[in-house]
């Protein structure tokens, strides 16, 4: 895994008093450098005010108002509702120690601290250019008026002005306290030595010239800047500056905690003086403008520098880079450390040394130089002489054990010695990927096309085709094992090494072996006797004929490995494809215990100067260590330089704020105190994190409470997204770490509350609770009910079938039974009439058997319930008709109906029809009628069924007994009426014949009578 930086901070810090400063010893142009454009939409108009608030946020003053900037993106910020800023043209920002931000604005003075601007009347109408704290805490204003400027002291809430009188003349700028807490002020009339004591003015010159700015200079003397040049003010005495800025227009100086000073000119951007040099860094360096208004440096060592045309950044890298702008040559190739302490670089137009700053290029004069190459460097640290080398093109280095200095060309070979280089004239042409010297001081040059040379002095002793080392491409990297003797060659096609010794191939190993696949482009022996290969799977180990390899399968954020070297710490240093690793011992130590442990590294990328390449460089060294332990490297387009033992560290944890919560699209005031609605759908949460040495690197976590079961590991991304959360409170933390690893742990945390919905609150689900109780118990009881009822029906339908079976049946069984007794009684006596009883007998059997099976049908059976109801009487009529005239009593029945017919309830008409049919039933059977008819009204307040007959009618104690002792007919079909809410009524007499009517409300008849439709058809009737 990723190693944390603050592992390796204690050791980064004891060795780096200035972790957080700027090295005083690189040019600007190699510190990393971002602009800001205004044509990029950064901002609208130029900035002319910078400052920093003591929680981290950098506020940029424009001529359309102040901005906030947290290294990522830019806030527009507005005074609270009610409160207004002097003028949206900001002038001047200051940034107090008690976390007050002032504001001069082309208008007035006004104060932002706690959630509350204060403006200052004094200033009304003032133009205010600069404002300073000083060393007490007093805050000074100064700017420019019409008809006198003014000079304020601000302490304690009061405030005093100065140059009512006119002494100061129209307009104060700039002000400056010197390192001896003397506070200067620039002015119309002069320069003033204004506190401690009674202010001193200091004439400059008559005219009086317009100071621009001050300063102080290494010896503490007062620098001042002028439009025409620059004073040096010493014991009292103005006289002019060494420094070699004559005739610039400076617009803006800053000394950084380094002692470099950063000028901001006018037309020719940023001056940078340091250690005695001098240079520059303008728009075709990368700079947003050459017009420069401010400078800034923050609290981690940044150089903010704004332009007329955007804003630029300055910060310290853990890897510098020589570039051609700083005198090197073109296409670097080969890097060597000598034993003197100078640096040799190969490359593609000469052979650069380079030494105490200062670069010597060795060249064929009869060559010529690479087109676009510079003649000189920038800065004039710059030497070019004939080397007399067999050509400009410089391919692999190699110092040998007499401390010569060889360099190797298409062309030829060469070795330095007493300051000249002398050619090698049996050196073959060609490539030469690689240089070793064995334990005899033989060389031994790997060449592309041609094998491997043994140099002996200066004649080749000996030449190897490569198929006779059993390969068919070249080797790409060589090294003598002075241990064992012998020569280690690592290849490049295929892959794979191979142990040289004595004439023959000792040993090989690839893949199969464990070895790290593809080309090998490195080799080395480390302490014990192991062998070290930088391969494209990984870096290999080699020990007692076992290898393993260190991959991405151990946590490496890739595999392919272009070099690897160790420091003077023993920690191991490879150049991937994915940028350059450091794995510290006591981590390789247990990787070669367990070559598959997941190990812990620190990957150091673009954003500490470190470039990635997808492939090597054709020639070695790769890499170098000098003796100060300073690694050199090469990324192409120059040579990089990282110092193990003083990284550049960034100890200060970056302030974390959360900056505004969105719920459904809608921005919400961050307060301890935060109520959300209910229903809140999506939730969106800023943040950021104030480090702005690299904000692109910064990482966060957050945890949302109440939600989130661990901490959220987001990356850079500075926004929290939540969906549909319930309601309750929470509380969301977030905290962040710096470029360099270190978090800070307390972050930031908001409380906020999401109202409940009224579904969502403690009564309502009481209530429903309740509620859902109350109708569990309703569904009870009505389900009790039910059962009720269906035992009630059951009864009611055994009662009926009871009935059936004692009217009809059982009777007819029980008559048959008597036939058959008076039958046998008269058998002997008289068999004619017992044939006869027995006949009747028969009969009153199939009776009682079609009655039964009637019975059983009216059971299992039900009218269809698309027939009206007229319909299934003619049907059931003329059934039992036809039954009747079989039996040779023919009777005449008839159905008529009266009314418009009426669709009625399905059950209604089932109870009515089987209500009618036992009726029919009993008139054509016991009536003996010749004649029945069924009369059915639909009328508008009730459904009218009348059956008569002309038979021999029924007793009147019959009828009111509710039907003969024994029998339930007549009680069985009152049940069934009463149960559907109508009413049965009979009518008869004895020789009389019988009528019964059944009526049914038109409420339960008819299903329309329900919405009302018969309501109007009794009003119409009413009404006609």
């Amino acid at each position: 895994m990723i190693k944390k930086r603050t592992a390796i901070a204690i050791a980064v810090l004891s060795c780096s008093p200035c972790a957080l400063a700027l090295n005083p010893s690189l040019d600007v142009k190699q510190y990393a450098h971002t602009p800001w454009t205004i044509r990029q939409g950064f901002v609208k108009g130029d900035i002319q005010a910078l400052a920093q608030t003591p929680d981290g946020y950098l506020w940029l003053g424009t001529g359309f108002g102040l901005l906030r900037f947290d290294g990522i993106r830019t806030v527009e910020w507005h005074p609270p509702k009610g409160q207004n800023l002097p003028s949206n043209d900001i002038r001047s920002l200051a940034a107090t120690r008690d976390g007050s931000l002032w504001i001069g604005a082309a208008r007035g003075l006004a104060r932002w601290k706690d959630g509350k601007l204060t403006p200052y009347p004094e200033l009304r109408g003032h133009i205010v250019l600069n404002l300073l704290e000083d060393h007490d805490g007093t805050v000074w204003a100064a700017g420019y008026s019409n008809p006198t400027g003014r000079l304020c002291g601000i302490q304690h809430g009061g405030i005093h002005c100065y140059g009512q009188d006119g002494s100061l003349g129209q307009w104060v700028d700039p002000l400056y306290e010197d390192s001896r807490g003397n506070l200067w002020a620039g002015s119309e009339t002069g320069l003033w030595h204004w506190k401690p004591g009674a202010p001193k003015l200091y004439p400059l010159a008559h005219p009086v010239p317009e100071i621009i700015n001050i300063n102080e200079d290494e010896d503490g003397a007062l620098l001042i800047f002028l439009r025409d040049g620059i004073r040096r003010l010493t014991a009292g005495e103005v006289e002019a500056s060494r420094l070699p800025f004559a005739g610039l227009y400076c617009r803006a100086v800053r000394r950084d905690r380094d002692g470099s000073l950063w000028i901001g000119t006018n037309d020719r951007g940023i001056l940078h003086w340091h250690e005695g040099r001098i240079d520059a860094f303008g728009p075709d360096d990368g700079l947003s403008g050459n017009n420069v208004s401010r400078l800034l440096e923050d609290r981690e060592g940044n150089i903010w520098v704004s332009t007329v045309n955007g804003l630029d950044r300055f910060h310290d890298l853990a890897a510098a880079t020589i570039f051609q702008r700083q005198g090197l040559s073109q296409g670097p190739r080969s890097v060597l450390a000598a034993r003197d302490g100078s640096v040799w670089i190969g490359t593609r137009n000469g052979l650069n040394r380079w030494k105490d700053g200062r670069i010597t290029i060795y060249r064929n004069r009869r060559e010529r130089p690479v087109p676009g190459a510079p003649p000189v460097a920038a800065n004039g640290a710059r030497e070019i002489i004939d080397g007399g080398l067999p050509d400009n093109e410089s391919l692999s280095l190699f110092q040998d054990r007499r401390g010569r200095i060889w360099v190797t060309t298409p062309r030829g070979a060469a070795y330095l010695e007493n300051d000249r280089f002398h050619p090698v004239r049996s050196a073959p042409e060609g490539y030469v990927h690689d240089i070793a010297e064995d334990g005899a001081g033989d060389l031994w040059m790997s060449y592309q096309n041609r094998g491997l040379f043994r140099l002996r002095g200066e004649s080749v002793a000996e030449r190897l085709p490569w198929t006779a080392l059993g390969h068919q491409d070249f080797a790409f990297s060589l090294l003598a094992d002075r241990l064992r003797g012998g020569l280690w060659l690592g290849f490049a096609a295929r892959g794979g090494v191979t142990y040289f010794k004595d004439g023959q191939v000792r040993a090989s190993y690839g893949s199969r072996d464990g070895l790290g696949g593809g080309r090998v482009t490195g080799l080395q022996l480390d302490g014990d006797g192991a062998l070290w290969a930088a391969t494209q799977g990984g870096l290999s180990r080699l020990k007692d004929g076992r290898a393993a390899t260190l991959n991405s399968k151990n946590g490496l954020p890739c595999d392919t490995v272009h070099w690897a070297i160790q420091d003077d710490a023993h920690a191991f240093w490879m150049y991937m494809t994915c940028g350059l690793v450091r794995v510290d011992q006591p981590e390789w130590n247990a990787w070669t215990i367990d070559p598959k442990r997941r190990i812990e590294f620190t990957v150091f990328d673009i954003s500490e100067g470190v470039r990635s390449n997808a492939t090597n460089t054709c020639c070695s060294p790769r890499v170098t260590k000098t003796a100060d332990g300073k690694l050199w490297f090469l990324p192409f387009d120059g040579v990089s330089i990282i110092d193990p033992r003083h990284l550049a560290f960034n100890k200060l944890p970056p302030p974390v704020h959360i900056e505004q919560i969105i719920a459904d699209r809608k921005p919400h005031e961050v307060s301890s105190q935060l109520h959300l609605p209910p229903l809140i759908r999506d939730l969106e949460i800023d943040y950021t994190a104030l480090s702005l040495v690299a904000p692109e690197t910064t990482r966060f976590r957050y945890k949302l409470e109440g939600h989130d079961r661990d901490w959220q590991e987001v990356g850079n991304r500075r926004q929290a997204f939540y969906n549909d959360l319930p309601p309750r409170h929470y509380r969301f933390r977030v905290i962040a770490s710096n470029n360099s690893g270190v978090w800070n742990e307390a972050g930031d945390s908001l409380d906020f509350f999401i109202a409940p919905a009224y579904y969502q609150t403690p009564w309502f689900r009481v209530s429903c609770v309740v509620v859902f109780l109350v109708l569990l118990w309703g569904l009870y009881r009505f389900r009790l009910h039910q059962i009720a009822q269906e035992f009630a029906a059951r009864m009611g339908e055994r009662t009926r079938i009871a009935r059936e079976l004692h009217d009809s049946l059982l009777q007819n069984f029980q008559g048959s039974l008597f036939h058959m007794e008076a039958a046998r009684n008269v058998l002997s006596r008289r068999p004619e009439q017992a044939v006869q009883t027995l006949d009747e007998a028969i009969s009153m059997a199939e009776e009682a058997i079609a009655e039964g099976r009637d019975a059983i049908h009216d059971l299992r059976s039900h009218p269809p319930s698309e027939s009206d109801l007229a319909q299934l009487l003619t049907v059931a009529g003329q059934e039992l008709a036809r039954s009747q005239e079989a039996q040779g009593s023919p009777v005449t029945f008839r159905v008529t109906v009266e009314g418009e017919r009426q669709e009625l309830d399905p059950l209604l008409q089932d109870e009515a029809y089987r209500i009618a049919r036992e009726l029919l039933r009993n008139a054509f059977r016991h009536a003996q009628a010749s004649r029945i008819e069924v009369d059915i009204r639909y009328g508008y307040d009730e459904l009218r069924l009348r059956i008569r007959d002309d038979g021999k009618g029924i007793e009147a104690e019959v009828l009111n007994d509710g039907g003969r002792a024994g029998h339930w007919g007549l009680q069985g079909m009152r049940e069934r009426a009463k149960r559907i809410g109508a009413e049965l009524r009979f009518w008869s007499a004895a020789g009389a014949g019988t009528e019964a009517e059944l009526s049914i409300p038109s409420s339960i008849a008819y299903p329309a009578a329900r919405g009302g439709r018969f309501q109007l058809l009794r009003k119409k009737k009413a009404n006609s």
